[in-house]
């Protein structure tokens, strides 16, 4: 089986040198892509900004913008049996990136006008099929049991098979605890464990049939 995997952050350019991002070390969906790797599968990880050493056997394409990360994931997609979305696509980029630098002029405040960026995950998973399709929830909401909710609003809305739950705590933490639902609503609590064994259960969880051989390169012609 062929799996896209999305990771990482994105960056929204204000100028040259600015940008819009968040705290995604992309930690978590580079173990997943391994996890499959080392169960068999193919890998196609679609990654934004990371300081992270590429898992070997996957094909690695290096994006920046969630434009950019959505017309990647739109090219390898039709080709791809699974999808695990764990990157941390800004919801909003400036609606205008300055070709110079913005300079500082005066005390006054300073208005940035955003619009929003595509949805990646309900964008591909809207043309799944029958394929599998795995997407990640970050959630503040409080009190307790409000991001459950949200989580398995996001898995009906967006016509995912699993959504993972997490919050603000795992970003480039090494240890996490993930709470799990499927598409009947079932809750799968994995962990506390380090990202890597998180990464294996879910896996497990969500592509139960391992590929058969060893090894997972990808094909030159992907």
């Amino acid at each position: 089986m062929r799996v896209l995997v999305t990771a990482g952050p994105t960056r929204e350019p204000l100028d040259p040198v600015r940008f819009l991002s968040n705290r995604s070390s992309g930690r978590m969906g580079y173990e997943i892509a391994r996890a499959l790797l080392r169960r068999g599968h193919e890998v196609v990880l679609v990654s934004g900004p990371v300081r992270l050493r590429p898992p070997a056997g996957a094909r690695v394409v290096p994006v920046e913008t969630a434009q950019e990360m959505l017309r990647a994931c739109r090219r390898h997609w039709p080709r791809c049996q699974g999808l695990v979305g764990v990157a941390a696509v800004a919801d909003f980029r400036p609606a205008e990136a300055r070709m110079e630098k913005i300079k500082r002029e005066g005390s006054g405040p300073w208005t940035l006008e955003l619009v929003p960026n595509p949805d990646i995950l309900a964008t591909l998973a809207a043309e799944k099929g029958d394929r599998t399709v795995v997407g990640f929830a970050l959630e503040t909401a409080a009190p307790e049991g409000a991001g459950a909710v949200e989580a398995l609003r996001k898995l009906r809305a967006k016509h995912l098979d699993y959504v993972v739950l997490n919050g603000p705590e795992v970003q480039g933490a090494e240890r996490a605890t993930l709470r799990v639902f499927d598409a009947t609503g079932r809750e799968h609590r994995l962990g506390p464990a380090r990202k890597r064994s998180l990464a294996d259960a879910l896996v497990r969880l969500a592509f139960p049939v391992a590929s058969p051989g060893e090894g997972g390169g990808v094909d030159p012609q992907v």
